[in-house]
């Protein structure tokens, strides 16, 4: 049986077929599932490109597919594309497959209402809670209000109608996005990390002439509030702490955020990496940092936080998503209050010992993502492989 799977990721496509990712979907993610599915078509939206940077990673593969859809951006683009959209979802889902979605997503929305027709089962993966994604300063789009409401409506109407469900937290989406209660629910994380990714033992902190602050995230969008650090790292600047701020991402927002560092007068504090498009490039950067900061406004379990953790880096999260499910309260500040993260920046910051704890407590944290639960993993796959066996049954004898 094939399994479509349904994301709101970006890809690229070369003209010999082969599609590629800048982020962390490569092929090895997708073939996750052949473990119980024959092979794998993704619907996701694809540009198709004349060649890729060398340090791009290939996502197509032996038994792994591209059903493109429109590489829309934006509301806009999403109403101006739907046709192409809704015909392109149509012809990647055939009768027999099984179907997978990861949610939020537009692309996965699409899927689900031309299967609604039919009542054919499908289970959902959520990784992401649109009501945090458009709280304000996330996003800044005059509807943003209405999208708040929407979206996240739309998102507990998935998860009411799948036969199953997968959550990366282990509660604070299923709090907010329910399954339904004759469903099958489980929870695994996305993160999957190998044995290169672990530091041999935690960090031993003294005082330091200067300290680095790190923020490893993308900047298409607010989501991660890198604003919020900028205005927190000034702050702590003109409380006379001593450090400078690294920020790994690209996006949209590079732009406007450098010139925010500039009219806060930091700018020569503050380093722009770019898109770390390699592990070891993101390992790098991490050991090089002392403290990792991720304030954001929403989160599904944030892969990155979980990557300085490996290394053994202090973390200064949010209290939102699944953050609170790697930190514990004493590095916790709520979203969007740079004055809460500053001063919880120059707490730790003046305490070693306290960052020797950290930093031993993170690396015990981070080595429950070396073994993936893969028993729950493969019985969410079993039970949409069986829900759909069983409804192919029904239709061939009605």
């Amino acid at each position: 049986m094939n399994a479509v799977v349904a994301c709101e990721e970006h890809f690229l496509r070369t003209p010999d077929g082969q599609v590629w990712t800048t982020g962390q979907f490569p092929f090895q993610f997708w073939s996750r599932y052949l473990s119980a599915f024959d092979s794998v078509r993704v619907v996701a939206r694809v540009r198709d490109v004349n060649a890729v940077p060398g340090n791009l990673r290939r996502a197509s593969g032996t038994a792994v597919d591209f059903a493109a859809v429109p590489d829309y951006r934006g509301p806009e683009q999403f109403l101006l594309e739907f046709p192409r959209i809704r015909s392109a979802v149509a012809n990647a889902v055939c009768k027999g497959d099984a179907v997978i979605l990861r949610v939020p997503g537009q692309v996965s929305s699409c899927v689900e209402a031309h299967l609604r027709e039919s009542r054919k089962p499908y289970g959902v993966e959520v990784v992401a809670d649109p009501y945090d994604a458009f709280s304000p300063g996330a996003v800044r789009h005059t509807l943003r209000g209405l999208f708040r409401w929407w979206f996240p409506r739309k998102l507990r109407q998935l998860c009411k109608r799948a036969c199953a469900a997968t959550y990366v937290t282990e509660a604070a989406l299923q709090r907010r996005y329910p399954p339904a209660a004759d469903a099958f629910s489980t929870s695994f994380s996305d993160v999957e990390l190998s044995k290169d990714s672990f530091v041999a033992a935690p960090r031993v902190f003294a005082q330091k002439p200067l300290y680095r602050l790190i923020f490893v995230g993308g900047l298409s969008q607010l989501y991660k509030a890198p604003d919020v650090l900028l205005d927190a790292v000034a702050e702590c600047l003109g409380n006379r702490c001593r450090l400078d701020l690294a920020i790994a991402g690209s996006g949209q927002y590079q732009h406007s955020l450098a010139l925010r560092a500039e009219s806060l007068g930091i700018s020569n504090r503050v380093k722009f990496l770019g898109q770390l498009t390699t592990p070891e490039a993101v390992r790098q950067a991490l050991d090089e940092a002392d403290l990792f900061v991720l304030p954001s406004r929403q989160e599904g379990l944030p892969r990155a936080m979980i990557e300085a953790m490996a290394r053994a880096l202090p973390c200064i999260g949010s209290t939102v998503g699944g953050i609170p499910e790697l930190l514990p309260a004493s590095d916790l500040v709520p979203p969007n209050d740079p004055q809460a993260l500053s001063k919880r920046i120059g707490e730790v910051l003046a305490d070693p010992t306290r960052m020797n704890f950290m930093s031993a407590r993170n690396l015990r944290k981070a080595r429950e993502f070396l073994h993936t639960p893969e028993q729950r993993r493969q019985a969410f796959y079993r039970h949409v492989r069986t829900e759909t066996e069983q409804w192919l049954a029904r239709k061939s004898t009605s």
